[in-house]
């Protein structure tokens, strides 16, 4: 297979465990049970899962009156669109979709 479907599986993998994190430690949160530590959702963020996590913290309403996660999912959100347009568009190296 080809090295971007991995790429594009693994993102679609890492941001849907992003957003089910989110819905998660919300229920857990209501519940008054276990939750998952905010740098847990950090990480998931910055190794891809940003968008997932930015989709999970509006649908779910969780973690939306902390300023750094309101801030920092996007910000995490668009570094990440920037370098894979800078990647597909501007890099020396010739990547190919398909």
């Amino acid at each position: 297979m080809n090295v971007i479907l991995w790429i594009i599986i693994y993102l679609i993998i890492v941001n849907v465990v992003g957003f089910l994190m989110m819905g998660a430690d919300k229920s857990r949160a209501r519940r008054r049970a276990w939750r998952i530590p905010e740098a847990h959702l950090f990480i998931v963020a910055l190794i891809g899962g940003s968008l997932g996590a930015c989709l999970g913290m509006y649908v779910f309403r969780h973690k939306t009156r902390h300023w750094y996660f309101v801030w920092g999912l996007p910000i995490i959100l668009v570094i990440q669109i920037a370098v894979i347009v800078f990647l597909l568009f501007f890099s020396p190296l010739e990547i190919t979709l398909f």
